[in-house]
């Protein structure tokens, strides 16, 4: 729904319990002024009943029709380590499964004790030619045992943090549950200047043409986001050594000032396109960044506004403009975007103001929403 629609949620005053915390004004391009949609979400269920609490999603994908997420490090122990699945039509989970299994190669590895016991996992992708194979990526690490000294000689190089940034391959078995295959480093040539920031590290992964993975970092040295890729050959998983990590040079929004991060990226090619699009969630900016693999067309800004149900219709609005939703996670399923937020542990409670709402804010339950893909974003 446009912005007209949005003016008139103004004047009812569904607003009243926005933050008065105020992010600092992106550089907008000429060409880039936002356009603007209100997004309904639906809070996302257990399949026993009552909502997801204190998932923190991070990362969203899809397989055959049914949406895949996963869980970072500071969610509940029972939320970890699994790969939850998710009905669109319903906002409602399949059975919980039991937690990641670990292939021999992976507990052989350096990084078995950090991967069994609160890896900070941090994005997921399906494997569109593999049926059944996920990638992830860690990030937070610095809750973790320091590597032996014979680890930490042969991956102290990282480019970045002093704890290596893991892509990690995983299986998911026909019971539901899933097993961590293979896990390789990722390395940054210095020239990057990516620093050493680790809880701002890699949030979002999309997985293009010519197998090209994209890594989404949150900021830099210079404190912009990035989209650095690389390249899943049939032979990627044969190592366990470095992995270095290229620079696609996309057309990424850069700032003088603020903390802009994408926390979420989606992989989308338009039917008849020769290449295709990143669509990357600006969590800060609460904007849908459309940014173009080709290099060639600037990156469009759409800005978004992200409504919760009250939960008590008769005594409260039926829906609430949130002050802070957090989106960490994108997938496609034909025309339709769809968009998992992550809640913010130390913001989420702004969001209050129907008195029905206080225990699922309280819980950090999730949300879904979505919203149709427009052609002319590609334009």
């Amino acid at each position: 729904m446009k912005s007209a629609w949005f003016l008139s949620l103004l004047a009812a005053g569904l607003l009243s319990a926005c933050s008065n915390d105020k992010q600092p004004t992106p550089k907008i391009e000429p060409q880039t002024a936002p356009e603007e949609y209100v997004l309904a979400g639906s809070w996302i269920m257990e399949a026993a009943g009552g909502v997801m609490l204190d998932p923190q999603t991070s990362g969203l994908t899809q397989v055959d029709g049914m949406l895949y997420t996963i869980s970072d490090a500071s969610a509940k122990e029972y939320q970890r380590r699994r790969l939850h699945q998710l009905d669109p039509a319903t906002a409602t989970l399949a059975a919980r499964p039991d937690d990641m299994g670990m292939a021999s190669r992976v507990r052989r590895s350096c990084f078995s004790n950090y991967l069994s016991d609160e890896p900070d996992l941090e994005a997921l992708v399906a494997d569109p030619e593999q049926p059944n194979v996920f990638y992830t990526v860690t990030e937070d690490a610095t809750r973790t045992g320091a590597l032996s000294d014979r680890c930490q000689q042969r991956y102290e190089a990282t480019g970045s943090t002093d704890y290596p940034t893991l892509l990690v391959r995983i299986e998911q078995h026909d019971n539901g549950r899933a097993t961590m295959t293979h896990v390789r480093p990722l390395q940054y040539p210095l020239s990057f200047a990516v620093g050493d920031f680790p809880n701002d590290g890699i949030e979002g992964m999309a997985l293009g043409q010519d197998r090209t993975l994209y890594l989404a970092l949150e900021r830099d040295n210079a404190g912009n986001p990035r989209v650095f890729s690389v390249t899943l050959d049939e032979t990627f998983w044969d190592s366990s050594d470095f992995v270095e990590v290229e620079d696609p040079a996309l057309l990424v929004p850069a700032f003088d000032s603020g903390r802009h991060p994408i926390n979420g990226l989606e992989y989308y090619q338009p039917e008849g396109a020769d290449s295709g699009f990143l669509l990357a969630a600006a969590r800060n900016d609460n904007e849908l960044w459309v940014i173009d693999t080709a290099a060639q067309k600037p990156t469009r800004k759409i800005a978004l506004q992200f409504t919760a149900p009250s939960g008590d219709p008769q005594n409260c609005s039926a829906e609430e403009v949130m002050d802070n939703a957090s989106i960490e996670g994108l997938a496609v399923i034909g025309d339709t975007l769809w968009m998992i937020n992550d809640p913010w542990k130390v913001n989420y409670m702004k969001n209050l103001q129907c008195p029905a709402n206080k225990a699922r804010y309280e819980g950090m339950a999730p949300l879904l929403f979505s919203m149709p893909i427009d052609a002319s974003w590609f334009n």
